[in-house]
């Protein structure tokens, strides 16, 4: 996928988005910002990152702030294009995921 991208980058110079929803105990551990950052840090990107929101009947939870600060701190020292997603909506049922999610166990 990213020698894609990098010929999509080189073919018309427009940076692509990459989106990583961050999954409490899954994928939000140091190591795994020290991956990603090593993937994304030569190239043109915008990372979005996503921190998961919960949703009844799946076994994800949200991770916590210090685990997301640690997340933020590593990708941006690492000179990754970066921005988290504010949580918005989650008291309702109304955050990203969590719409669809309600709609269809109904």
């Amino acid at each position: 996928m990213l020698d894609a991208a990098d010929r999509y980058f080189e073919a018309n110079g427009r940076r692509l988005t990459f989106e990583y929803v961050l999954l409490g105990g899954v994928n939000d551990a140091a190591e795994h910002a020290r991956q990603l950052a090593g993937l994304l840090r030569r190239r043109n990107v915008m990372l979005n990152v996503i921190p998961y929101n919960p949703v009844a009947g799946l076994p994800y939870r949200t991770p916590g702030k210090g685990s997301i600060a640690e997340f933020r701190r590593i990708l941006e020292s690492a000179g990754v294009n970066v921005k988290f997603r504010q949580r918005k909506g989650d008291e309702i049922d109304a955050a990203c995921g969590q719409l669809r999610r309600n709609r269809n166990a109904s």
